[in-house]
């Protein structure tokens, strides 16, 4: 490995991260010596020196009046290397394997999803009941290419309820919504590609674009949705393929699009790509069943002329039953079928969307939705009041939702405070693992629903108090922070 400490060490590390994220190919030329020399800042001298290093590690070859080339075979896509090394409590996939993998004993305030005994249970064990009478080809086969026809026909009925005049061979279903992104990403990006994401966004929405080796965009999200002057900024500077956002209780923020930004945003998007080719925009809508009444969507404005629709279930009836899907235009519907088919055999399994609908058509299902609301919206305003007893202040008060999005005292860094609670099996959601720019390490995402407990508070203040240090040293940090993805 390079030695990080060093310019020279940057310039090895920055060519293995492009090695790593197969920018560079087997016998593809690196970049000439004064070309990366003014990239990275540095003198030819250095590049030269990095190269010769390189070169005699055998990951590179000299060939006279050629340059550089790259040496053997590509090595395997390590996600971890694509960008340079972060803090692991920011990096969005240390943050997702804490949630996930945690076990019993491990509180999780920062997970985004609900506790189990929140969840619709009784209806989906009903469901479960009504799925163990049904033929065995439902058990035992695979599903259609587009996925259940009465779960689809139920979605269409409730987009047509919205305004969105969409039948069922314009929804796909899914594995999951994240499977869904990335069809969509397969449809349509390819490597180098720019896409835009609020900053700060949901963590994910970066780890599954650094899979695909895109270039992530981030535009500054305010209380009324993303900046639309920094939006059109952004469509003029990077020509991005996607625009990928929550509308509606947005993630980690908790705020909502008001309909003059969802207006200019359209505008904007309708400018810069008049005949709705180049730019899409992809609208996760997953947390629609936690809002009181509707707000204005995207996918409403539009019509789905250039906005996807995205969504799934797993945070109003159960992530364990894994299905999501797309609403889209005819064409890229039946594109997406042929690569679900080329990439999963077929939609989400038969069992799991017979789940779906029959706990849909639950008459209790609807009660369940309004009982959480109602419950939500009292456990926020305590939890925000308890956190602000700590010195920690909501940046908004969502009006539905699960999420607070707070700010910490002057001077505390919030990835400190997620290493120090992690010592004490409490796992936290720092600032800076959902802003592109890393400009939120003052900031941390509460899930309001999994706060019950009460020591949860007291390892926070203790955190608070003796926030761990970075493993990182003070230069490598700011390296980190300098090379960033690029955000506007």
């Amino acid at each position: 490995m390079g030695r990080t400490g060093t310019r020279t060490g940057e310039v090895m590390d920055a060519i293995r991260r492009r090695i790593a994220s197969r920018k560079l190919s087997p016998g593809e030329r690196l970049p000439s010596i004064r070309s990366f020399a003014a990239t990275m800042g540095v003198s030819p001298s250095t590049v030269v020196e990095a190269y010769d290093r390189l070169a005699a590690e055998g990951l590179i070859q000299s060939r006279p009046g050629s340059g550089f080339t790259l040496s053997g075979a590509t090595p395997p896509l390590a996600l971890a290397e694509v960008e340079p090394r972060r803090d692991r409590a920011i990096d969005p996939f240390w943050v997702s394997r804490q949630s996930l993998d945690s076990g019993a004993d491990m509180l999780k305030p920062g997970c985004g999803w609900l506790p189990a005994d929140w969840m619709p249970n009784a209806t989906v064990r009903r469901a479960v009941r009504q799925l163990a009478r049904a033929g065995d080809g439902l058990l035992a086969d695979y599903g259609g290419t587009r996925g259940s026809l009465p779960l689809r026909r139920l979605l269409a009925r409730q987009f047509a309820d919205e305004g969105i005049a969409a039948g069922a061979d314009q929804i796909l279903l899914t594995p999951s919504g994240t499977q869904a992104i990335d069809l969509i990403c397969r449809l349509l990006l390819r490597p180098g590609d720019a896409v835009l994401v609020d900053d700060p966004c949901y963590f994910n929405f970066q780890a599954l674009l650094r899979a695909h080796r895109a270039r992530i965009i981030g535009v500054p999200y305010t209380r009324k949705g993303p900046d639309t002057d920094l939006f059109a900024q952004a469509l003029a500077t990077h020509r991005p393929r996607l625009y990928i956002t929550n509308s509606a209780l947005h993630n980690p923020t908790g705020a909502t699009m008001t309909p003059q930004t969802a207006h200019r945003l359209l505008c904007a998007a309708a400018a810069h790509d008049p005949t709705a080719n180049d730019f899409t925009i992809v609208e996760d809508d997953i947390f629609a069943g936690f809002e009181p009444e509707p707000s204005p969507r995207l996918a409403v404005l539009d019509g789905l002329a250039r906005v996807i629709r995205i969504g799934s279930f797993s945070k109003t009836l159960s992530a364990s039953i894994r299905c999501g899907y797309i609403a889209a235009r005819p064409d890229w519907v039946e594109a997406l079928v042929d690569l679900q088919v080329a990439t999963n055999f077929g939609g989400p399994s038969p069992a799991a969307a017979e789940l779906v609908l029959a706990s849909l058509n639950d008459g209790s299902y609807r009660k369940h939705l309004d009982g959480l609301r109602r419950r939500l919206s009292r456990v926020r305003r305590e939890t925000a009041a308890r956190l602000e007893t700590l010195g920690l202040q909501p940046w908004l008060m969502p009006r539905g939702g699960f999420y607070l999005w707070c700010g910490l005292p002057d001077g505390l860094d919030a990835a400190g405070i997620a290493r120090a609670a992690l010592d004490e099996k409490v796992v936290l959601a720092p600032g800076d693992v959902f802003s592109v720019s890393r400009s939120a390490s003052g900031r941390l995402r509460f899930n309001v629903a999994q706060m019950a407990d009460p020591r949860i508070f007291d390892v926070l203040a203790r955190a608070m108090a003796n926030p761990s240090p970075s493993p990182l040293g003070e230069d490598q940090g700011a390296r980190v922070l300098a090379n960033a993805s690029p955000s506007v």
